[in-house]
């Protein structure tokens, strides 16, 4: 059967951006309808199981947009609210329930999921639909009409809307609709970046990862699972290990354990956590066999069922042939607990691949290398003030590394410092098309800056700022080109994102 309904603003994609996007389009008056392919609202922050957010060393006051801080003090107010905390627990002037020393803040995914559904019923004129996959996009010359989708027991769905806002973490989009885009690294000559190969390489895909959770259950008890399918495949192309980055040793302030420790047993006097509970995202479970998305949905099948299954090696590797800290004659971990509730999965991985690369738009501007790092590979200096490349159509800012893991392909990882940068307007509004509007990682970045733009606020920050801008267009009869080209228009739209606690600037 097939349905048809139409609203002002359609996301595709439940991702952090995608919910971003619907409360602000909501609070400034549109009718929404968010559609999400899972069960879970938060992409990244619950059904990819990165549920330690990577954010920036100003985040507890600054550093992401009002609605991002918010939804931060609701995770603390669960835990500090619901759970009795221990004296060291209550110690700790910004309470992270994990302790873990990537991020800050800590939660469970269906904790986040909770609240970011919490945050937008409380909205009027936002409606949301899980289990839909899109399918395709009607289109009426540049302007997109209507996303078709498919759910279970042969239901079919089209939504129509002004404005469509792609909010997957793989721009799936992009493609069904025409716009223009690219996936994979972009030439030095295409971008100008000193660090972009000579040549494009659109198979040079950061990896994706399928985390899970391990409890730290006591010494004595086993919880080994069965070894996956092509175990010892799967070991040989991932190279199961534990130091990665930063890590010192597997226990410790930094240790592997407390990396994405999601749970620190110290926190609480509660029976509700008896132990501590870690999310594993880590280099060993990063899949080195293929990239995905290449848009070839038999070879992406594939590498997802196969991504899950060096995730499942991994567990039963920590299990039974890690090299103990405790005892270095002994292997494995059988006292590790694979948590397959925290995602109600058979298997206990995470639903959905946390995505590190998207499809992006080629769009009016795109970020590229020499705006927010402070120096690149070879050590040429491009930013030396405080601040990244200034941008007069800022329409938000965020802060982390260019960050490129290394994956299947021969590329080099990057780690380079960056300046604070601002996310310039440009970057959201696709060459061509009128109405559709990226919201996720699909923005106009590069391969390479996207490594600094795929983090947990950056994200939320570009999807709340398109959903401002559908938000916008529609209310003063404009398209996104006219807002960003003319500059009184400019001006409201920015003054507007900063009455709604989007900041435009890096204020030290």
């Amino acid at each position: 059967s097939e349905e048809l309904m139409d609203c002002d603003v359609l996301i595709v994609g439940g991702s952090l951006g995608g919910v971003a996007a619907a409360l602000r389009a909501a609070e400034m008056g549109s009718s929404v309808m968010l559609v999400e392919q899972t069960k879970m609202l938060g992409g990244q922050l619950s059904s990819q199981g990165v549920s330690t957010p990577d954010e920036n060393d100003w985040i507890e006051t600054t550093g992401g947009t009002a609605s991002y801080l918010a939804f931060r003090r609701e995770v603390r107010d669960y835990y500090t609210s619901r759970f009795k905390l221990s004296a060291e627990g209550r110690a700790q002037e910004y309470f992270n329930p994990g302790s873990c020393w990537v991020s800050r803040l800590s939660m469970e995914p269906q904790v986040a999921h909770d609240i970011l559904s919490r945050m937008l019923l409380k909205l009027k004129g936002v409606s949301f639909l899980f289990g839909m996959k899109p399918v395709a996009v009607e289109m009426d010359g540049d302007r997109a009409c209507s996303v078709r989708f498919e759910g279970a027991n042969d239901w079919d769905l089209t939504l129509s809307a002004s404005y469509i806002l792609d909010a997957t973490d793989t721009g799936e989009l992009l493609p069904l609709a025409g716009v223009e885009h690219v996936i994979g690294a972009e030439s030095r000559e295409q971008t100008g970046e000193p660090d972009a190969p000579d040549q494009p390489h659109p198979d040079w895909i950061q990896p994706f990862t399928f985390p899970f959770a391990l409890e730290m259950r006591p010494k004595g008890e086993d919880h080994t699972i069965n070894p996956p399918p092509d175990y010892e495949r799967m070991k040989k192309i991932q190279g199961y290990r534990i130091l990665d980055g930063a890590m010192k040793g597997m226990f410790g302030d930094w240790g592997w354990w407390s990396y994405r420790r999601i749970i620190a047993a110290k926190n609480f006097d509660d029976p509700a956590y008896p132990c501590d509970i870690a999310m594993i995202n880590t280099g060993s479970n990063d899949f080195m066999g293929d990239v995905y998305p290449t848009g070839k949905s038999d070879r992406d099948a594939i590498t997802l069922a196969e991504g899950r299954m060096a995730s499942l090696g991994y567990v039963y590797w920590l299990q039974t042939e890690c090299p103990r800290e405790d005892n270095p004659s002994r292997c494995g971990y059988p006292e590790f607990k694979l948590r397959w509730d925290l995602f109600n999965m058979p298997d206990g991985i995470a639903p959905k691949p946390y995505i590190r690369e998207s499809r992006r738009i080629l769009a009016l501007h795109t970020i590229i290398e020499q705006e927010i790092v402070a120096k690149d590979s070879s050590g040429v200096e491009w930013q030396t003030g405080d601040r990244a490349a200034h941008y007069d159509d800022s329409c938000g800012i965020g802060h982390y590394w260019l960050d490129v893991h290394n994956g299947p392909s021969p590329e080099p990882g990057r780690f380079l410092d960056t300046k604070p940068f601002q996310i310039p307007l440009g970057a959201l509004i696709p060459r061509r098309v009128e109405n559709l509007l990226p919201a996720c990682k699909n923005l106009g970045a590069t391969h390479l800056t996207n490594g600094a733009f795929r983090l947990h606020p950056v994200e939320w920050n570009t999807g709340e700022s398109a959903g401002a801008l559908a938000a916008f267009c529609l209310r003063t009869d404009r398209t996104p080109r006219q807002v960003r080209e003319t500059t009184p228009l400019l001006r409201e739209f920015q003054q507007e994102l900063q009455r709604n606690g989007i900041p435009l600037t890096w204020i030290f």
